[in-house]
């Protein structure tokens, strides 16, 4: 009843209270169901029954000169990721076409490192027109790092709707989890997209090592900051980082954090983002009724959930694609129900290539790749097993 009468607040315009919010956050297991019945009126009222498919395309990987402990990238980082320079406008095209063709209508372009160069924003801006010019509708949110003055203001103006700058954690834990800039300068590059006409695009990782009020605190800077789109990253916790073997968090907990998220800004976009696939497990279905947004197949560095296992999920709990409403029903995704599941990670697989059909089977799994020996022993252990395929490889994306 306690959360109910929370929702009911919200819902007539009533803002929810941090002690709103450490109450759902704080409830006990036995109510997790009623916790996301309130969460889901909330989510219903804003969004029906629609998601909102987004697709990465990681367009430089590795080599960052930021020291974030959280992160396969950063410096000092022996995590054993893919790594190579910008992609090339033609690859991104390829890339984002297949996350296009699987439900995606926003393209997210990330690149490590501190922040772009002017030169980086060029190759954003011919990149940025070219899917402009290709698909109509397409949305397109870049995530460069810390930007420089007049930078979102060029990429303003060459289409880019959005831009993604996570505060990842709150202002009072943030030196824990980063020494190389401050939460300061995440702070003032958000205002930089915003000033720019930039939707911002702003989130938070869970699992850090931080408290209870830390995260109601992130929460609520993520509300004032007005982010328009908030991923909730679920931290993995890759080898050769600081964070490796650091599991703080449940199915339970994950599920709870996002009906937080929609209690706390109930209008907007709440993605669930990295670490679904390890942390959420068997409760992924359950928190699409809360969030109204996801990646569709793999991370930056590190293998997803198959597209088709994405896409059978949203259409299994009785939800459609924002844009493509009738998708399930006209045929459009019929070539990917009806190929060979793929993935390695969080899929049964008896080939090489996670296909319970067969080998040889082809571009409608991702390709036929064997997982390394340590990449079988991450998957084993449900660690996250890096990505060895799509942007970087010649392997097809997972999409």
């Amino acid at each position: 009843m306690q959360y109910d009468q929370i929702a009911e607040k919200v819902l007539s315009g009533t803002p929810a209270t941090e002690a709103d919010a450490l109450a759902v956050l704080q409830a006990p297991d036995a109510d997790l169901m009623f916790v996301v019945a309130a969460a889901g009126k909330l989510r219903r009222e804003h969004f029906a029954n629609t998601v909102k498919v987004n697709y990465l395309v990681n367009l430089k990987s590795g080599l960052c000169p930021e020291n974030c402990n959280y992160c396969s990238q950063a410096r000092g980082s022996e995590a054993d990721i893919l790594k190579y320079s910008y992609l090339s406008t033609d690859t991104v095209m390829a890339q984002a076409g297949a996350g296009l063709k699987g439900g995606a209508s926003r393209v997210c372009m990330v690149s490590s490192g501190r922040g772009p160069s002017n030169k980086d924003i060029d190759k954003v801006v011919e990149m940025t027109e070219a899917l402009k010019d290709e698909y109509e509708g397409v949305e397109v949110c870049a995530c460069l790092g810390l930007l420089k003055d007049g930078q979102a203001e060029r990429l303003k103006a060459a289409g880019v709707d959005a831009y993604n700058h996570n505060i990842n954690t709150a202002e009072s834990n943030h030196d824990n989890i980063v020494q190389t800039h401050t939460y300061e300068d995440r702070v003032d590059t958000i205002g930089k997209a915003k000033s720019a006409g930039l939707s911002p695009c702003s989130g938070l990782i869970a699992g850090l090592g931080e408290t209870d009020e830390q995260l109601v605190e992130a929460l609520f800077a993520l509300k004032a900051l007005e982010s328009d789109s908030i991923p909730v990253n679920f931290l993995m916790p890759f080898d050769g980082t600081p964070y490796e073997n650091t599991w703080e968090l449940s199915p339970q907990r994950c599920l709870k954090i996002l009906a937080m998220a929609r209690f706390v800004c109930p209008d907007k976009e709440i993605r669930i983002a990295g670490g679904r696939e390890m942390h959420l497990r068997s409760l992924q279905g359950q928190a699409l009724h809360v969030a109204n947004s996801i990646f569709l197949g793999d991370y930056l560095t590190s293998e997803g959930q198959d597209a088709r296992s994405d896409l059978e999920m949203i259409r299994d709990n009785g939800f459609v694609i924002l844009g493509q409403e009738n998708a399930f029903n006209d045929g459009t995704f019929d070539e990917v129900f009806n190929a060979p599941r793929g993935g390695h990670s969080h899929a049964p697989a008896t080939t090489p290539c996670g296909s319970s059909a067969g080998s040889a089977c082809g571009d409608g799994c991702g390709g036929c790749t064997a997982l390394s020996p340590a990449d079988k022993a991450a998957e084993a252990s449900n660690k996250p097993v890096i990505r060895r395929r799509g942007a970087g490889t010649e392997v097809p994306a997972n999409a």
